[in-house]
């Protein structure tokens, strides 16, 4: 299938495709037109490849072990595991800094609104 297909079917634009095959998510052949042609198993790939991003992973922190999810059962791939922790820790910080300037911006717009109070 073409680049414009597999677009269609998967939801994912054609620059994004292209953007992973930069990124050596997904590996076309090119035929002597110059086009590129996917298998049918690209599709998966590209299924698989939006789970992770929608988890807030990165594509680097994809390619690391997209290969080896795609052949066996997730949990069997040693390097996902370091990944999710490292991300959910990345999370729970950003968490904290984000209650921080929440309670912050409620203190302003109390102080603000006691300021105008005639």
């Amino acid at each position: 299938m073409q680049i414009g297909q597999l677009s269609r079917e998967t939801g994912v634009s054609i620059r994004s495709l292209r953007y992973y095959e930069q990124k050596g998510l997904i590996t076309p052949i090119r035929q002597t037109n110059g086009y590129r042609e996917y298998s049918p198993l690209t599709v998966q790939t590209v299924e698989t490849i939006k789970l992770y991003l929608n988890l807030g992973l990165s594509t680097e922190q994809i390619a690391s072990f997209l290969t080896c999810v795609l052949q066996n059962k997730e949990a069997f791939c040693t390097q996902v595991m370091p990944i999710y922790q490292r991300k959910l820790e990345e999370i729970e910080r950003q968490i904290v800094e984000l209650n921080q300037i929440k309670a912050n911006l409620i203190d302003r717009i109390a102080s603000l609104q006691q300021d105008t109070t005639p």
